[in-house]
């Protein structure tokens, strides 16, 4: 499971201790507002607030004989609160607990993602201002294209990585709701006004229109955005997985002193955070597509969401929460190897120069159909040869009629390429 790898603070929030601690709050806060509405005696609410406790081990004996997590957990507080507690649960059912306790838990791990995935982010704007001026090859479908910036890759990851946490806020937004309207959302034997009253308790809000469960469509929305987190984390570490590769060579992971790569070879340094990243964010898709079949339930209620969210909730938040760490020390800790970049950068011999050659030549009066042969021409004959695309397009006859070698060489200058980087740093925020 990966909560074995994950850091305490979002394992606290998915322990059989908090859940059964929330569940206990969830019930005395009802309670509160059931003796606020003159349905349950003052005193036998502090009475249960006095008594009222739990432990793990005995519910779980409990549930061994009933079959029932919710009736477990009642039967265990009864047995330490006394008399008082039949008004425990008065007139709700479990899921009344259950989906709010569960709404409580979301957002309680939401806001730990929320929190990481801004530092994230952070590192990697700092990054990028750092690089943003140092030149690397741009590929498109793996092949070398025009040139970027080091610095810019990674301002774009910044931009996205900014509506990640926007949807992640829309995400705690969407789940952060209590549901407290009894067996199939009616109402029929508790007031409106408890579940209002508990909603504000926890800062929720109130479900209002819901059957037995809240909709399983807040649910599939919450999952679903920790998948497109995930993909842009998973976007990332690829990026760095191609640029570790020894024929390009850009950048790679931190190889530690002590750190074996293999148990064969001694000399490999292999990419492995960013391979565990990419893993983990399958996983998380995966999450993602069971609470969309979750949203299909029969009538009022049925239970097959049930055992799925045990599973998904507490290792897509584990999940994603470990791999939004694991980039935050990757890109914090990313070597850098920019006389690799100007390597890579001339390895085509000034092919990626080719749009600014023809531009010249429609520029110069050919057409573009005209200008683009003459170009291709030449390029594929630098390809096959290794000769420079310079010297080629100079020596070309129909070029040098129209365009002298001066004009050509103020046109291959990766400068140009890249004079509105600047723009695009102010466009999204970044500045030094």
């Amino acid at each position: 499971m990966i909560r074995r790898y994950s850091p305490a603070e979002m394992n606290t929030v998915w322990t059989e201790e908090n859940k059964f601690k929330i569940w206990l709050d969830v019930e005395i806060a009802a309670m509160e507002a059931q003796s606020q509405l003159g349905k349950v005696p003052v005193e036998a609410v502090e009475e249960v607030k006095a008594k009222a406790s739990f432990k793990v081990e005995r519910i779980e004996e409990i549930e061994k004989t009933v079959k029932h997590d919710v009736i477990a957990f009642l039967t265990n507080v009864s047995e330490n609160v006394g008399p008082a507690a039949r008004f425990v649960h008065l007139g709700m059912t479990s899921s009344d607990v259950l989906d709010t306790a569960s709404a409580i838990q979301l957002k309680q791990a939401g806001e730990i993602l929320l929190r990481h995935l801004t530092e994230l982010r952070s590192v990697i704007g700092k990054s990028s201002l750092m690089y943003k001026d140092v030149a690397v090859i741009g590929r498109t479908h793996g092949i070398h294209a025009e040139p970027v910036t080091f610095g810019l890759k990674m301002a774009v990851w910044y931009d996205e990585l900014g509506r990640d946490v926007s949807r992640l806020q829309s995400a705690i937004a969407e789940i952060s709701v209590a549901k407290i309207s009894g067996a199939v959302g009616t109402y029929s034997h508790i007031s409106p006004e408890v579940e209002k009253y508990v909603a504000r308790k926890f800062d929720l809000r109130p479900s209002i229109a819901s059957t037995q469960v809240i909709q399983r469509d807040r649910h599939a929305q919450f999952m679903t955005i920790l998948a497109v987190v995930a993909g842009t984390l998973e976007k990332m570490a690829l990026e760095v997985r191609h640029m570790q590769r020894t024929e390009v060579l850009e950048a790679e992971e931190p190889f530690t002193k002590g750190q074996k790569g293999s148990s064969a070879m001694p000399h490999k340094r292999n990419p492995v955070n960013a391979e565990r990243i990419c893993g983990i964010a399958r996983l998380i898709r995966s999450y993602a597509m069971s609470a969309l079949e979750n949203q299909a339930l029969w009538h009022e209620r049925d239970i097959s969401h049930s055992s799925v969210e045990r599973v998904i909730f507490p290792d897509a938040t584990l999940g994603l929460d470990f791999m939004i760490l694991e980039s935050t020390k990757l890109f914090g800790n990313l070597v850098i190897y920019p006389e690799k970049m100007a390597r890579n950068l001339k390895l085509t011999h000034g092919l990626f120069f080719s749009e600014d050659a023809l531009l010249k030549l429609i520029e110069k009066g050919l057409t573009r159909e005209q200008g683009y042969a003459i170009v291709q021409r030449n390029a594929m004959h630098c390809w096959e040869t290794g000769q420079d695309f310079l010297d080629a397009l100079v020596k070309d006859p129909e070029v040098a009629a129209k365009v002298s070698r001066q004009e050509l060489e103020k046109v291959f200058d990766v400068n140009t390429l890249l004079k509105n980087v600047d723009y695009i740093y102010r466009s999204i925020g970044l500045s030094e």
